[in-house]
């Protein structure tokens, strides 16, 4: 019993992860530079995961693939949980 609650606890992390995500790429096209209480919150929340992935993409120009894959990863994990 208290496995499934802790896979169901984990898989809510993951998704609201995945919001957040999400939620900063959207603002970022209308907040560019972050001003706003509700982008910094997402920044400072999705910095830690998306900064070790940035490291290891190549250079795009001004596109940024870290969200996208993060998302892939995450909704693969979320999907394999039981």
């Amino acid at each position: 019993m208290f496995a499934v609650f802790l896979i169901n606890f984990v898989k809510f992390l993951l998704i609201a992860l995945e919001i957040a995500i999400i939620g900063r790429v959207l603002l970022s096209w209308v907040d560019q530079r972050g001003r706003s209480g509700l982008s910094q919150f997402l920044i400072m929340f999705t910095e830690p995961v998306l900064a070790p992935i940035r490291r290891f993409l190549p250079a795009t120009g001004g596109l940024d693939f870290a969200p996208l894959i993060v998302i892939l990863v995450l909704g693969a994990i979320v999907r394999n949980l039981r």
